[in-house]
């Protein structure tokens, strides 16, 4: 029997199904059905599948500054050895929230969200430098956000 992985779960329904969701993620499922041609039910179960597969998330987004994080920053590293190992070491740092390995100029990039400059110093200083395998950081300071979207759909 063969397994079903998250490709073979994004048919045109599903993607309908998602796109949906992008727009307003706490559209009810009987109206995604109506809009999709699927019952309530089937919207469920689909999406649940999507979910459980690691294909989608359901999550409220905010914006840190108005949730009293006045700082967000990327953090550009440059690491020696395994640079994976030093994403996981990043990965479980509460203040990282989005982490990339790149190739280029930088190894990786962190995104941070942080109380202050004070917090942000702290962050980098005393923990994302201590780290083996941190050979240098660039710290970039968000002075605002111009653009921020997640429904760039499903292909």
């Amino acid at each position: 029997m063969a397994r079903t992985g998250p490709r073979e779960l994004v048919d045109d329904t599903s993607r309908a199904i998602i796109e949906q969701l992008q727009a307003d993620g706490r559209r009810a499922y009987a109206t995604i059905g109506k809009a999709v041609g699927l019952s309530e039910a089937a919207v469920r179960q689909r999406v649940q599948k999507l979910v459980d597969h690691g294909v989608m998330q359901i999550v409220a987004v905010t914006d840190p500054m108005q949730t009293g994080f006045a700082r967000q920053a990327m953090v550009a590293i440059s690491a020696t050895g395994d640079v994976e190992a030093v994403a996981e070491q990043l990965s479980k740092i509460d203040e990282v929230d989005y982490l990339v390995i790149t190739a280029g100029s930088f190894d990786i990039l962190a995104e941070v969200v942080v109380e202050d400059d004070a917090h942000l110093l702290q962050l980098i200083n005393e923990r994302i430098r201590a780290i083996e395998g941190v050979m240098r950081t660039e710290t970039f300071l968000y002075l605002r956000l111009a653009k921020q979207t997640y429904n760039w759909g499903a292909r």
